[in-house]
């Protein structure tokens, strides 16, 4: 009985305690500046990243691989005839004239002379002397050169999808994988065109003079080519401008496979969501 008695005077104290105006408004007064706090940060959040939207810039870049070279490319000299190679009169990286003969070739019909189809340097010989070839068949790769004095070029393959945000003069990071990056950085140029219609595996091999390459260049599908000028200065061995001081002790040898990262102009946020 008296536990009854002490469990009613029990429930009746809890409920005056809720029915007082004073303890009614404790729970309110606690909740509220928490609750201004996070409107108040919330507002400035917002307010600062609507400012950085339209006055604010993110940069960004398209990395493509490519090919150091010269601008006028390179072809693949092959064998009109079928036969045994006598003769070698070309070396690896020795210039030859537009109709002089790279190898001599014995047919059943006698000695036959291939010859160079323009003026260029030898880059790569694919037979030897003793060698058997068939009509058709790969002899070398000769890098056309007009002129001894040209600057080179860089080509870059970039996927076709990539090259509509890039602009002409838009600057260019170029990592030459003959070159240690770590101690002499990255090569500097500039773009100076971007090709309007994707390069098939045969236009690239017409190029490039080199199908392996050519397959490596449409991993993706048919690029868009990218040429890149590339800064010289007369303060540097190679004749260009590195991101180090002085870049490579020694003059760039062509062709030379690359990574080309291209920096594209600076965007505005707010541009991301206009149409």
């Amino acid at each position: 009985m008296q536990s009854k008695e002490r469990s009613v005077q029990f429930r009746q104290k809890a409920l005056s305690k809720l029915q007082s105006p004073e303890e009614l408004d404790l729970p309110v007064r606690f909740a509220r500046p928490p609750g201004r706090l996070v409107l108040a940060v919330t507002v400035v959040v917002m307010a600062v990243a609507g400012f950085w939207a339209v006055t604010g810039t993110v940069s960004s870049k398209v990395t493509a691989p490519g090919l150091l070279t010269r601008a006028q490319g390179s072809y693949l000299l092959q064998s009109p005839v079928a036969g045994q190679i006598t003769e070698v009169h070309a070396e690896e990286g020795r210039t030859v004239a537009a109709g002089e003969p790279v190898v001599t070739v014995r047919t059943g019909e006698g000695d036959r002379a291939v010859r160079a189809v323009a003026r260029g340097r030898v880059t790569a010989l694919a037979v030897k002397i003793g060698g058997v070839v068939t009509t058709g068949a790969d002899v070398a790769t000769v890098e056309r050169i007009e002129d001894p004095g040209e600057p080179l070029v860089a080509m870059v393959y970039v996927p076709g999808g990539n090259t509509a945000t890039i602009p002409v003069g838009a600057r260019v990071d170029l990592t030459v994988r003959s070159v240690p990056q770590q101690r002499y950085g990255v090569l500097r140029g500039r773009v100076k065109a971007v090709g309007r219609t994707p390069q098939t595996r045969a236009r690239l091999t017409g190029f490039l003079g080199d199908a392996r390459l050519a397959e490596e260049f449409s991993r993706q599908g048919d690029p868009i080519a990218v040429l890149v000028r590339l800064e010289r200065s007369s303060a540097t061995k190679s004749g260009y401008v590195w991101s180090s001081a002085d870049g490579p002790p020694y003059e760039l040898e062509s062709p030379a496979p690359l990574t080309a990262a291209i920096h594209l102009a600076a965007q505005r946020p707010v541009e991301w969501l206009l149409p």
